[in-house]
């Protein structure tokens, strides 16, 4: 049961980490080959810029406040989604091969889908 109580325990789990941010697997089996996750983040977690050059990502707020900044080269803002479902905004597609980073604003947990496992799916970090 994904609910109110469990999403605070990760962000506890989130706060005592020294990233200031925890990752759930929500997949299935070892053989999935998805990457579907819940990520809470605390404010200060610095998410690398980075791209998924074979599969877009699909981002949802469950709780919190963020931005999802979209990178034109992966130095310069492109576009920005601020995501917050107290306010209606609760998620975003960062189609495949765009540079993209995440700020986070208030404790938050997001729900992340892509093709391909994590850490096997060819993902890249901006080196710039």
């Amino acid at each position: 049961m994904i609910d109110k109580e469990f999403l605070e325990e990760l962000l506890v789990q989130a706060a005592e980490n020294p990233r200031k941010r925890v990752n759930y697997d929500m997949r299935t089996s070892p053989e999935d080959g998805s990457q579907r996750m819940l990520n809470a983040l605390q404010p200060g977690t610095k998410v690398a810029v980075h791209r998924h050059p074979n599969s877009s990502e699909n981002i949802f707020a469950l709780i919190g406040r963020l931005d999802v900044i979209l990178m034109e080269d992966g130095i310069h803002e492109k576009e920005c989604f601020h995501l917050c479902p107290t306010e209606g905004r609760y998620g975003c597609q960062v189609q495949k091969g765009v540079w993209h980073t995440v700020e986070v604003i208030e404790p938050s947990v997001i729900y992340e889908t892509k093709d391909g496992k994590y850490g096997e799916d060819g993902s890249e970090n901006w080196e710039g």
